[in-house]
Order: structure tokens, then sequence, then C-alpha cells
């Protein structure tokens, strides 16, 4: 849905929005057109949380979603010539048609006839929907496609419920159809038995405007959804106006790129009743191109026709901050720990309103970041909305106001005329299975079969730790700056701001590839957590083993391992690898120093096949293991390797079968077990930092603790390090960061990206696998290679080692010292010598390889602008106090005063 603009650097996946939303519903479910006036008002009081394009009329996108006025078609089904049709067997799909030639559209409609025929449905005829194009911005007009509705009945034999699933799979057949087709322009905001959709690229005050069905007394319902869209830097158009085909969205979904990847990977785990056979018929589960709030209705479209009633559904994909809840009522908690063993959350800031035509209701994200408040009315009548005073109303009739907190929900029966409350919902889907029996007899809890250290642990052999150190890339500064803060204080190393070192790919020194990765964070609408003060909101519990059919629900669902943090001591590791009922494979990531660069490719590919193999056999915990390198042993890096297994089994269609766990001993840092996290793993082990600890408190360098101490302080500092990271970018869940691939690539190519990181972003294209095992060549060279001996290297990635030994950094002692001698002699020919100790260092960042391309006829003088004109664009944006002194900020604003500039 999003547009293809080659040769740019646009991507589809930075897209954002931020919206208005709510509902209007009778309680007692009675349909009336008034329903229908008051959510149009509602949008209407909401148009200042849209947006407009630059000719000031086109919106981002307006629409309402509401029961199927049956009287309102059968009327029309009579006018195309259906006398006999009943109100109850009506159905419509409402489609968007390519305006763009007749054939198409024709070919569309052919579509959509024939995904009718195939799964029985009566074709009863075309409806061209009655609008008015007037009213509508230039760009909205110009991109409209033509509307129309195809009316359809039901067999005589078939349940409400069959028949919806009957028109889920003929959409499903038109729309694939497209797809394959290539046909653009073809998408159907809504084909169902229940409820309807009319949208489009309004602002909201011309959604009335423009569908005059909506002014027609027969159009009635009990319920609407409304919606008024802000996208943030992005192509709005037609089809990606809310709402949805069951929910409309205000937020934004942190780990789409996770959730579409998991729910790709559980494609090949369904099974169905409810379904059978046609079960190929609903992948891919995601429609392509679209965004995070559709890939929410997609996902939970299938669940609820799958079987699952609409607030079920919800609470899986958003469930509320249950972990750390200690007096959240224990079947209530059963509740979401049950589901924490069939998916991950849907992380974001998000309010959800939702309805399948039955039920309608809201639910706010487990961090409460969007705004939801609501009225209840004497008549019955609820008002709910991004605010209040969406609807004008007579106050007095007010008996029940109030917001949703964080995880709430709020939702209405209309078919028994119940309001439930967030208590009242909560207990009604929490009492459909006896979750915590089966959690009970399923759930395994690893944390109490394990044996931390014994009087039997073998004492650090110093030769083997400083070869696996030097091996992996360690040194001395890492140790002293990095390493020992966290074993002694239970905290991160603070340091200032910035890396002027060199990125990973212009480094002349062989880096470890979590470095060329980027972490990316909150951005646009969607404020960051603030881990330490929300921790009741934060999570690092992870789930384990086979995860079964999303589709159904049963007590061997439960079957898992449950561990408390993804960093494993050895002692958990050990145990995990003997949890009854789970059996586990340790897969070695090695390649012969023989063999040489190719080598690691071939070990690559060995690698995936040992894992899938595995998976086969019945495995449900992998061991990715770099343990025992030696001098013709060379590790494979494990965020490689990592990555490669979760993507391989992912388009075996394996993945949702094992767990994937990594005992390595590059891992040291909080980037590290992100990364490793962040592309899959479910657990990480690293072996060399829990043996450089106890080797260090064992020689007294870390001063007065003990092991145990020194170990337990490492885990809590990976541990808060995750939690900050996560929370940077708005998850509060390790499961949703999990898979997630919350990073940019810098310095890879293509065929890396594709193979073991796919759908990561990288820009500028980088290393090949060659590459990359010659850099892990040279660490294991230093370690094993080495005439003189091992010698664990001084580092410098912190602070410049002396004698130029360490990693190069831009402001070297040689720049700032030229800098110094001209501020302090003003003389200019110090300042020409700094320039060019500046232009002449090592790159350190893309930039650095950049030159201006001059043309070789300049331009005339006298048509180029004066420069007082030039002058009067120069701007100088605002920067906080913590960037820019009082000094700094007034000494510009002269600067930009006197020249006729901008200044802030």
């Amino acid at each position: 849905m999003y547009p293809s603009v080659p040769n740019s650097l646009y991507r589809p996946e930075f897209e954002h929005d931020a919206c208005g939303v709510g509902f209007v519903a009778n309680t007692h479910g009675k349909a009336e057109h008034r329903i229908i006036l008051h959510a149009i008002e509602a949008l209407c009081a909401l148009s200042h949380r849209g947006a407009l394009d630059a000719d000031a009329k086109t919106g981002d996108g307006a629409g309402i979603l509401t029961q199927l006025p049956r009287a309102f078609f059968k009327r029309e089904a009579e006018r195309l010539g259906s006398k006999a049709v009943e109100e109850e067997d009506l159905a419509v799909g409402f489609v968007f048609l390519p305006r763009t030639s007749k054939y198409l559209v024709a070919k569309c409609q052919q579509l959509v006839e024939e995904g009718c025929e195939k799964y029985g449905i009566h074709f009863l005829g075309w409806r061209l929907v009655p609008t008015n194009p007037r009213c509508l911005g230039d760009k909205a007009r110009d991109t409209m496609p033509e509307i129309q509705q195809a009316i359809l009945a039901k067999q005589e034999d078939w349940s409400e419920d069959e028949f919806e699933r009957k028109l889920f799979l003929a959409r499903n057949y038109a729309e694939r159809g497209a797809l394959e087709d290539e046909v653009e322009g073809f998408y159907i905001p809504s084909m169902s038995s229940r409820t309807i959709v009319y949208k489009g690229l309004f602002n909201a005050p011309q959604l009335a405007k423009f569908y005059l069905d909506l002014k027609d007394p027969l159009f009635i319902s009990a319920l609407a959804i409304f919606h008024q869209r802000y996208s943030t830097n992005t192509f709005p158009n037609w089809m990606l106006a809310h709402p949805f085909r069951m929910l409309a969205h205000n937020g934004e979904i942190n780990t789409l790129l996770g959730n579409k990847n998991w729910t790709r990977a559980r494609e090949r785990e369904l099974t169905s009743k409810v379904w059978g056979k046609d079960i190929e018929t609903l992948k891919p589960l995601i429609q392509p191109g679209g965004s995070d709030s559709s890939a929410l209705d997609n996902a939970l479209e299938a669940l609820h026709l799958s079987g699952r009633d609409v607030l079920q559904s919800v609470t899986m994909l958003a469930p509320e901050a249950w972990e750390n809840m200690p007096h959240m009522e224990p079947h209530i908690r059963a509740y979401y720990e049950y589901h924490a063993c069939l998916n991950e959350p849907w992380d974001g800031p998000a309010a959800v309103v939702f309805s399948d035509g039955q039920y309608i209701g809201a639910s706010l994200d487990r961090n409460g970041l969007r705004p939801v408040r609501y009225k209840v009315y004497d008549d019955g009548l609820v008002v709910l909305g991004s605010e209040v005073g969406v609807v004008t109303l007579d106050e007095r009739k007010v008996v029940q106001k109030g917001r949703l907190g964080p995880g709430m929900m709020i939702a209405i029966d209309t078919v028994k005329g119940v309001l439930l409350d967030n208590d009242a919902a909560k207990e009604f889907v929490a009492g459909k299975q006896p979750y915590g029996e089966w959690c009970k007899e399923n759930v395994f809890y690893l944390t109490p079969h394990t044996k931390p250290f014994g009087e039997s642990h073998q004492p650090v052999n110093l030769l083997d730790l400083t070869l696996n150190q030097v091996g992996f890339g360690w040194d001395q500064e890492q140790i002293d700056e990095l390493l020992k803060p966290m074993a002694t204080k239970a905290a991160e190393p603070i340091g200032s701001m910035g890396d002027d070192t060199p990125f990973a790919a212009l480094s002349k020194r062989p880096r470890l590839l979590y470095d060329y990765f980027k972490q990316l964070f909150a951005q646009v609408t969607n404020p960051p957590i603030d881990s330490i003060r929300e921790r009741v909101v934060m999570s690092l519990g992870t789930v384990m083993g086979h995860r079964k059919s999303w589709f159904e629900e049963t007590p061997e669902h439960a079957r898992v391992i449950r561990i408390d943090s993804p960093f494993l001591f050895d002692w958990e590791l050990v145990a995990l690898k003997s949890v009854p009922g789970f059996p586990a494979v340790i897969i070695p990531c090695h390649f012969k120093l023989g063999d040489g660069a190719e080598g690691m490719e071939a070990a690559l590919d060995n690698i995936r096949q040992q894992a899938a193999d595995a998976v086969r056999a019945g495995a449900q915990i992998l061991i990715l293991s770099d343990r025992g390198i030696d001098s013709d042993t060379v590790a494979v890096p494990m965020l490689l390797a990592t990555g490669a297994i979760h993507h391989h089994l992912i388009r075996e269609g394996m993945r949702l079968r094992c767990s994937i766990v990594c005992e390595s001993g590059e891992a040291r840092d909080v980037h590290h077990f992100a990364s490793l996290i962040g592309y899959g793993a479910s657990a990480v082990n690293p072996f060399v930092a829990i043996d450089t600890i106890r080797d260090a408190v064992e020689t007294g360098k870390f001063g007065d603790i003990s092991v145990e101490a020194g170990v337990g302080n490492f885990r809590k500092a990976i541990e808060n390090g995750l939690l900050k990271v996560m929370a940077k970018m708005g998850i509060s869940s390790i499961g949703s960061y999990r898979g997630g691939q919350i990073f940019e690539c810098i310095g890879l190519g293509q065929e890396v990206v594709d193979a073991c990181f796919f759908g990561t972003v990288s820009q500028i294209g980088g290393l090949a696998f060659s590459q990359i095992a010659e850099d892990a060549i040279r660490r294991h060279q230093q370690a094993f290679g080495a005439p003189e001996g091992v010698i664990l290297d001084v580092g410098g990635n912190y602070k410049v080692a002396k004698g130029g030994r360490g990693e190069f950094h831009a402001f070297n002692p040689q720049v700032v010292g030229t800098l110094h001698r001209f501020i302090k002699t003003g003389n200019h020919e110090e300042f020409l010598k700094f320039m060019e100790t500046v232009e002449k260092r090592d790159p350190v960042s893309p930039r650095d390889l950049l030159q201006f391309r001059f043309s070789a006829t300049p331009v005339p003088l006298a048509e180029v602008e004066p420069v007082e004109e030039i002058r009067r664009r120069f701007t100088t944006a605002g920067m906080s106090l913590g960037a820019l002194s009082p000094e700094t900020h007034e000494c510009l604003a002269i600067g930009m005063n006197s020249i006729g500039g901008k200044s802030n």
C-alpha cells in the first residue's frame, strides 16, 4: 500500500502515524441512525488530530466502522433485482477498484465474483456507491478509486460464523489474485455480514459529505468506530485510512518487524479444526505493504475468525503488564501466562478500538501512553474518544465517566446489552478455560531446578582464559572500563555522549560483528519508557520450547520452559540441557583455520543444516556454542550464526518448534546481548565474561567481593541495560524485543543481510561473508598465531591509547593539539595546520568519504543570488542548554541577527 520510490532514501518501514480515535455505541444494542450522526460529530471534533496536505483540503484519512445496516442493504439488493433475500442473510463487500482503466475494474470485479463462487457465496450484484468527489482536496480526488459494493448472501444451512469465514476466504482469494497479477489500486476495506467500513483520504468533515449513504435514515447501527489519521513523514493514501476490518488504532507498534517475522514463522505450524484444508488460503496472514495498524488488524481478524472471541484476541495480542503485578487475581494472571506461551506482545504505545459487530470495545497498551476517556449516559449511550467532549450531549444525563489506564479495557456486548468494565472483561476472558491448571501442569520453571556454584567448581585456567579473551576480541580496556563496574557496582559504566572512533566498516582493526549494528530508538510521536520509574511494566521473562498452533487452545500449548532472565549462568545452561521433555542439541559454531575465509560460509551452511535436522528430529532447544576454539578452530561470529539459523528456520517453517540459546565467548556488554536477542536468541550464556569475572575476583583485581556477588552484579547490570535499551524504543517486554530487529546495519553487504538479518535496513552496503571471516581469522591469529605469545590488546575504543596502539580517534592528540595552538596564538597559519590535520586524518564515518563534485563550467556570478539574499535563509535551530551553553546561544543569535538570518 505504500509507494515505491526508486533511487531514493525513502523506506516504507520508516512510516509512522498518530491519530484521533473512539466509538459511540448503545449498551442495549438498539440500532439507531443517531449513532452514525454522533460518530460523525465526534470525528469532526477530532479534526485537529488529523493532518492536511499542501492543498489544505486533502486529509491523511478518516473513516467509520458500523454494524451492517441490513434494512438499508435489503432495499439496495431489491433495487438490483433480488426480491426474495432476507435481511439476516446479507453481506456486503466494500471494494476500492483501480480507476486507471475499465479493464482493471472488470478484472478486479471478476476476482471478487470468482472468490464468492469458489466458497459458495451467492453474488447478488454490484452497487456503485453514491459519492460527492467535489468536497475532496485535489490530491484525494486525483487518487480516488472507483468505489463499489458487492452485495452478497449466504446459503441457508450456514451459521453466521461460517458465513463470516467464507467471506474472509473469498476476500483473501480476490486479494491474492490481484497481488499475483500486480494490480495496483485494488483493496477491500470490509467484506462481512456483520460490519461495514466507510473510509478514505479525507479530513474528518469530508466523510459524511463524500459518502451520501451515511445521511440515509435507514443507515442504522448500535455501534460505530470513528478515526481521524495523522501520518507523520508518510505518504497517506485511501487504503491506509482507518478503521480497518476490525480495529482503529492510535499509536505505533514498535515491534512490528519482529511481529511480522514471528507471524510468518507461525504460518507453517498452523492447524485448525475450524479452517481445515482451507487454512492455506489464509496465508500470508499479514498483508504485504500495509501499515503497523493494518498488520495488527490482520492478526486480530485471523485469531478471531479461528474461534476466539474478539476480547480474547485483543488481550492475546496486547496483554496488560501482568508479570510484576503481585496483587492481580491468580486466574487473571494465569490467563496471561498461558497466552504468553502462544505469542509475544504486539508492543508499543497504542489505543485500540475494535469491533466484530457484536462486541465493541477499547484497550490501552500496558504503559498507558495514549489518552482514552469515556462517558456513559442514562439512556445507554456510551461515547469514548481520545478526548472528552467530542459529542455535545446533556452532561446531566451522564451516569458514569472515566478513562482507561495502562492495560485496561472496556467493552459492550450489544447482543446481551451488557457494558463490561475492565474487571468484568478480564473475568470473562479468563474464565473460558482452566488456564491456571494448564500452566501448573505443563510450564517448567527453570530457576528452582538450578544449582549455583558448589565446592567442586574448578578454578579458572589463566592461559585458557587469555586465549579465549584474545580469540574472541577482548582487550584490557574492556575488562577495566566495562566489566569491572558491572561486576563491582551492578551498573554499566558512565561515559560521555558520542563516539569518535571509526565506524566498524572503516576501522583498520578487526571489529566484532555487533559493532556494525546501531540500535534504533523511539522517534516521532512515540515516547520512550523510563525503565527505572516504570519498572512495573517491564519484563525479562522468557518462554522457550515448541510454540504450537496459534489457532488452537489446548493444555499442551503451555508445555514450555519459563526463565526469569535471558542471561544464563553456567549452571543454568547445564540445567537447561537436561530438562525432561525438552530435547536440547548443541551446535558447534566453528570453522577450520586451514579452510581460510571461504570455510566460514561453508560452516554457516552446515550450521543451518544441523539446526534444521535437529528440529526435524524433535529438538526444542538449540544451543549455539563457540566454546572450544583452538589453534586450528576459529569461532563463527555468534551474531552471524544466530541470525542465520533464525531466518533459515523461518524460511523452512520450523522456527516455532525450537528456541535458540547462545553459549558465547564474545558476549560481554549490553549491546551484544541486545543484538543476539534482537535477532532471535532466547537466552545467552557469556562463559568467557563469567570466567573473566571469576578470575578477577579470585586474584583480587576487582576488590573484596565474592565470585557469586561479582557474576550476580554482572547479570544485574546486563538485565538493567537490556531494559534501558528496550525502553529507548518504547518496548516493555523482552518477548516483543526478541526477533524485533530494532537495528540499522551500517557496513554489511546486502547478501549478508538477506541471509542472516533479513529485513534490516542497510543503506550503504559493505562487507561480504569472506571479509567477516577474515576479521575472525585475524582475531584468532592474535591469540594462537602470535610468535611472542598471547597478549591481551590494550584496547583504546573508549580512551585514546598511548603510543597509537589502540583504535583510532577523530579527536586524537594531534587534532586537539593543533586546535589548542591556534586558540592560544590566534595565528592563521596554526588554523590552516589544524584544518589540514582534520582533513588528512583517517575516515571515521561515511561522510568523510564524500567530496564536492564541482561543475566543469562554473555558473556566472551574475546569475547567482546576492549574498545578502542567501544569508536570509540561514537559521540556527533550537537546542537545549544541555547541548549548548547560554553564551553559545547568545553568540548564535547575535550572528544570525547581524546577517539577517533566523535564530531561535
